[in-house]
């Protein structure tokens, strides 16, 4: 077995014990995951915004990590709004339809979801190189600038991915049992 399907199986996945789920208990088991996953992300932003708040406000602005610190700082709290926007809407109420068909749409949209910024994540990580090879041209202006943009983006792309990968990959697997299941 792989280290990352190691990793994976290391976590708790709820699932069901009967044969036939019932669909409040794929809820359940659906929004803890999620809501799991959530409070990693929340956590991951505050510690962007209170490290790099910090950080930023004591390093001079023509430095790079000025710049890295401050795309940090802004990185984190789009995070903590992302993460608090799903964590309320976990707790907003129960669903309006518990049909299997219904959950499992809702399943494949959430995988979909995570699947696809993991493509986005890439896509960060590669302008960070971008950013930071620009940075490295004699005429550029404001190099410190790109190069604290650049690095930023492979720390904030570079979590994000191994996140988004992990949330594709922990969904799926219980999808797949829950189909077992029902089989």
């Amino acid at each position: 077995m792989s280290p990352f399907a190691d990793f994976l199986n290391s976590f708790h996945i709820p699932i069901l014990p009967f044969a036939m789920p019932h669909p409040e208990f794929i809820v359940e088991a659906r929004d803890l995951l999620l809501s799991r996953g959530l409070s990693v992300l929340a956590a991951w932003a505050v510690l962007n915004v209170v490290v790099s708040g910090y950080r930023a406000a004591r390093t001079p602005r023509h430095l790079e990590s000025f710049h890295f610190h401050g795309m940090n700082l802004g990185w984190g709290l789009v995070n903590a709004g992302l993460a608090g926007w799903g964590l309320w809407q976990l707790h907003a109420g129960p669903p309006p339809s518990l049909h299997l068909s219904d959950l499992f749409r809702e399943q494949l949209l959430n995988e979909n979801l995570f699947l696809f910024n993991t493509g986005l994540d890439a896509a960060y990580i590669m302008t960070g190189f971008y950013l930071r090879a620009l940075a490295g041209q004699p005429a550029r202006s404001q190099p410190a600038r790109l190069a604290g943009f650049g690095r930023s983006l492979w720390v904030q792309g570079g979590f994000l991915l191994v996140f988004d990968a992990a949330m594709w990959a922990l969904l799926h697997k219980q999808g797949q049992q829950w189909l077992l299941l029902m089989h």
